[in-house]
């Protein structure tokens, strides 16, 4: 069975930082471009973040100099680092394959307030 588990999240300040992580299993990791997305209430799914297998990354213009990708194809984990963080960035978090519509975990919320 295909599963993404990610962790991390919590209720952060603005200007705080959370690292989140993202446990795959069921899939060969390290054939798939990985990717974080994130949810807001009342807004569209939208891509924050994805990694080849190699490491290269791409960023959504909102989070470019303050978020960064990672992974980990050893251990089939994948992790968001997110510094700088604004209430803009409030949303549940998810990890999964990039540009599929399949296998959505439980996700993990960040809630970034003062």
């Amino acid at each position: 069975q295909v599963q993404f588990v990610e962790s991390g999240g919590g209720l952060v300040q603005p200007g705080g930082s959370l690292r989140l992580s993202c446990a795959a299993s069921g899939i060969i990791f390290s054939r798939h471009v990985m990717a974080w997305y994130r949810q807001a209430p009342g807004k569209q799914r939208e891509l924050v973040a994805d990694i080849t297998s190699t490491g290269s990354a791409y960023y959504v213009d909102s989070v470019k100099g303050r978020f960064s990708i990672s992974r980990d194809n050893a251990k089939s984990m994948v992790y968001l680092q997110m510094n700088s963080l604004k209430p803009e960035d409030t949303a549940a978090y998810y990890c999964k394959i990039f540009n599929t519509d399949n296998n959505w975990g439980q996700g993990t919320q960040v809630t970034v307030s003062s």
